[in-house]
């Protein structure tokens, strides 16, 4: 079987964003699960890991967000200090966009959540709004995603989608 190249881009783009995984918040808070409870107080590198291990390979955590238990609290909004996949492919996306498809307007769609039969729009939306979405060369990827949800909160097809 072979793979399109939207899907190994995809599969690419998983796979390198999990090493980023470690900077977002942690889902459940900061303060969920056993491996919290255990190396409360502590710090660095061996800590962290050991608190990321003991929570992932026991559940424990997921039980806690489910149930509200082990330190858990799932009421404040997920958070990331990394680069968002819009940014890390800014220039492919403004490429992409000119021309109406290609890889990074795929990977951005899929990191958006559309359903693949809702990416022809999403494509089409993007490349219609080009100058929108580019007023500037020095356009920030925010500036881009703002844009995005934007239009897309005022299209039938893609409000789903908007935030």
């Amino acid at each position: 079987m072979t793979l399109t190249n939207g899907k190994k881009l995809a599969g690419v783009a998983a796979i390198c964003a999990l090493p980023s995984l470690g900077f977002a918040e942690a889902a459940g808070g900061p303060n969920c699960g056993w491996g919290n409870m255990l190396f409360e107080g502590n710090s660095g590198l061996g800590s962290h890991l050991g608190a990321t291990l003991t929570n992932g390979t026991s559940g424990n955590a997921t039980f806690g967000m489910s149930s509200g238990t082990n330190g858990c609290d799932v009421s404040g909004q997920l958070t990331y200090g990394g680069q968002s996949l819009l940014a890390e492919v800014m220039d492919e996306f403004s490429e992409d966009v000119a021309r109406g498809h290609g890889e990074a307007l795929n990977a951005v769609a899929i990191s958006w959540g559309i359903a693949q039969e809702d990416r022809a729009a999403f494509a089409a939306l993007a490349h219609e709004n080009f100058s929108t979405l580019f007023p500037h060369e020095n356009v920030t990827a925010q500036n881009v995603a703002t844009s995005i949800n934007q239009l897309m909160k005022q299209d039938a097809k893609l409000a789903k989608y908007s935030v």
